[in-house]
């Protein structure tokens, strides 16, 4: 028999959120994002479950190609661009979108000799400081794009930095927006603008496109928890008791001896640790399900085991079935205990768990 732990990977709940994403932005076409192997949910599974999209984008160029030898056919966006000049011959015979951030990509673009034309995505720098041009510098961008024959149609893009959060001084939505329309004021082309934060939370700010993300796969991108967005989680993590152990008052429980029980208390053993995608840092308190009750983890998370209190549980014991993130149990409640968020948990889904579409 394989080790209990399991994925299972919820295609109708997936669906149901682009719906949310759609209902939310009813006047723009939808960028399903699927990089980073659609947020561990499965490149091939999320363009099944996101055919309903417009599109989709995503980091990787091999993952870009892939969708298209999966018979993806509808548009498909990279949002970093090319890392090389030699990806763009195939990605312009492949008909694949890509971002442009910075002068050294137009530079390998104006030298590059294609026998397709291209779609470009201008990126500009409205005040994330990451990826894209100034604002100064982004009308000079977007004439020397259209100055190349190979380039069809340009995007132009942006994207926020605290769309989840509208208290934040340092960089407000409006002050992005001011300085997005003050500098492509007059410059012909579609508008991409709102991450899942910004649909959810400015919906005024759809634009053209929006390019949903975290959201897609039933976690929150801030400001409300998931269920209050309307949002279903689209991966659930379970395992299975294997072990139990009896353990008096004053008895510690794994590495480090962090746990001291203040009473006679069952500790249950699961399979699951940091190495399947587990957070090690989830502290004492975790929430966990077990038995179709809640409770909690107590001692260090281990590389192949987790161990959770059972002292209340008292039908429970070796078999006992386990969510340790999923339809109970929020993903985002697991990752706030841990310190992160829930992106991190469905990226870091080991390779050695087993993952079943339901």
């Amino acid at each position: 028999m394989p080790r209990p732990i399991v994925a299972r990977i919820h295609a109708a709940a997936m669906r149901h959120n682009l719906n949310v994403a759609s209902r939310a932005a009813p006047r723009s076409k939808v960028w399903a994002v699927v990089k980073a192997n659609a947020y561990g949910h499965g490149l091939a599974r999320a363009s099944r479950a996101f055919d309903a999209a417009d599109g989709l984008a995503l980091i990787e160029v091999d993952g870009a190609l892939r969708l298209r030898d999966l018979g993806w056919r509808k548009p498909v966006l990279l949002l970093e661009g090319f890392f090389d000049e030699s990806d763009l011959p195939e990605l312009a015979a492949r008909e694949i979108e890509f971002a442009i951030h910075c002068h050294e990509q137009i530079d390998m673009l104006e030298k590059a000799r294609l026998d397709r034309q291209v779609d470009v995505h201008l990126k500009m720098n409205s005040g994330m400081n990451r990826l894209g041009f100034q604002p100064d510098q982004y009308r000079d961008a977007y004439q020397r794009l259209q100055a190349i024959p190979a380039v069809r149609s340009i995007t132009l893009m942006m994207h926020f930095a605290n769309a989840d959060d509208p208290a934040n001084a340092a960089m407000p939505v409006a002050e992005q927006i001011r300085r997005f329309d003050a500098a492509s004021s007059g410059l012909e082309g579609r508008r991409s603008l709102a991450n899942s934060a910004a649909v959810l939370g400015h919906p005024e700010l759809a634009a053209d496109w929006v390019r949903p993300g975290v959201m897609l796969y039933g976690g929150t991108p801030g400001g409300k928890t998931a269920e209050q967005f309307g949002l279903q989680p689209a991966m659930t993590l379970e395992s299975e008791i294997i072990g139990v152990q009896r353990i008096r008052a004053g008895d510690a429980v794994g590495y480090g001896s962090r746990f001291v029980a203040d009473k006679d208390m069952t500790i249950g053993v699961v399979a699951g640790g940091y190495a399947d995608g587990y957070p090690r840092h989830a502290p004492a308190g975790t929430p966990v399900m077990v038995g179709g009750r809640r409770t909690r983890i107590v001692g260090r998370v281990s590389m192949d085991m987790i161990t959770v209190d059972l002292t209340e549980l008292p039908d429970a014991g070796f078999g006992s079935k386990v969510e340790l993130w999923g339809r109970h149990i929020p993903i985002d409640e697991v990752a706030g205990a841990a310190g992160t968020i829930g992106y991190e948990l469905m990226c870091a889904l080991a390779p050695r768990v087993a993952v079943i579409e339901d």
